[in-house]
């Protein structure tokens, strides 16, 4: 779900999420909450109860707190309890931000409740992270943009080296509305959504509109779908939607690449892997984005042997001027070409760039020169002058 940061032109309207798949009886499916259902809105007034992992942090925390003039904490058994007033989470949580360590953010245990009693049995499987608390704190823009839908998505088409004019695929990129109608820089919401740990209900809600908005617009190209591994804790359950979603569009499944973001950066190429062979076993085809940017890259080529590679926007930019990255760009599509994976030079900007990956054997091309994300998806170009 990797996205272009720039604004691009077209008009940005909300997709719904598609209801889940009728071939799917009710009694098999269970719900995945942890994907599907993005959380409530944190609560702006009860109490906040934390358990520290050392006790240096429970005491910096409380002369934290007490020197900015909270005074309504309680010492508990390994920990504190803080009485919250309407909207005063959001400031406390900035502040124990900048007074925590982020190991000591991630291993703070905290709990809300919406009163000042203490907390029953019950409630302790709602316990989690402070780190995730200060987040979802910090997340009320994006929690509401994904239940109300204020979800879209902009296309931009990858064409063939050899002839610009001709599209090869239409990638789908992520894009947000304010309330006020306005775009949303999709890597505003990739963070916000990582620190309050949501990350697997907003990168689901772009697959699903990917897949909607292509069958709205009748695209009939190649569809490519970026995932980030990371928001995917068990293929069957968390992507059955995704490919039940696929198929109620009506779209060829062989003609939907699922794109894996960020792909120098996978820490557990096992769980990439079973990640990947659900996609193909459900016929789709499968790429790696950001090929070159790190070391893992060529280790990930021979484990996933994916049908495409997309070379680093950051390798393609004035290799033409650039002797090293001239190099290191002929070998890796030299690479690809006997090892039959199609390649695609990604970020092209100018008629040099698109000259010189055309000359050097790369399959496809994307980027600003060829054309911007927008909608409609562009199905046709007039001859690029190179």
């Amino acid at each position: 779900m990797i996205q272009d940061d720039r604004e691009s032109p077209g008009s940005l309207q909300p997709s719904s999420v598609l209801p889940p798949a009728e071939s799917i009886s009710p009694s098999k499916r269970k719900r995945c909450n942890r994907c599907e259902m993005p959380p409530a809105s944190v609560l702006s007034e009860g109490a906040l109860f934390l358990w520290f992992p050392v006790g240096h942090s429970l005491a910096k925390t409380y002369d934290r707190l007490r020197q900015a003039g909270i005074n309504e904490v309680l010492h508990i058994e390994q920990g504190l309890k803080l009485l919250l007033h309407h909207s005063e989470l959001y400031n406390i949580g900035k502040l124990l931000n900048s007074t925590l360590s982020e190991p000591e953010l991630k291993s703070t245990k905290a709990l809300l409740l919406s009163d000042s009693s203490e907390p029953q049995l019950c409630d302790f499987p709602r316990v989690t992270s402070l780190q995730q608390i200060i987040g979802l704190s910090q997340a009320d823009w994006l929690l509401s943009l994904l239940n109300e839908g204020r979800i879209t998505t902009h296309f931009q088409p990858i064409v063939w080296a050899h002839d610009p004019s001709q599209v090869f695929a239409q990638e789908a990129l992520l894009r947000g509305i304010s309330e006020q109608g306005e775009a949303i820089a999709p890597a505003q919401m990739l963070s916000v959504a990582s620190s309050a740990d949501i990350l697997p209900q907003l990168d689901l809600a772009a697959r699903r509109s990917a897949i909607q908005q292509a069958a709205h617009h009748q695209i009939k190209d190649y569809l490519f779908i970026n995932f980030i591994p990371g928001s995917i804790y068990d293929p069957v359950a968390c992507l059955r939607s995704t490919v039940s979603a696929v198929k109620e569009a009506g779209i060829p499944q062989n003609r939907v690449v699922f794109e894996v973001v960020e792909s120098d950066r996978v820490q557990d190429v096992n769980h990439l892997k079973r990640i990947l062979d659900f996609y193909r076993e459900a016929g789709f085809l499968v790429a790696l984005d950001d090929f070159g940017a790190g070391y893992s890259n060529l280790n990930l080529v021979h484990q996933l042997k994916p049908d495409f590679i997309k070379l680093d926007m950051e390798l393609i930019r004035n290799v033409h001027q650039d002797a090293y990255k001239a190099l290191i760009t002929q070998k890796l599509l030299e690479i690809a070409h006997q090892l039959e994976i199609k390649t695609i030079a990604e970020g092209i900007e100018s008629a040099e760039e698109l000259n010189w990956v055309c000359e050097n054997g790369a399959t496809l091309v994307q980027g600003y020169f060829i054309a911007r994300p927008g909608v409609p998806p562009i199905a046709l170009r007039s001859p690029i002058a190179a």
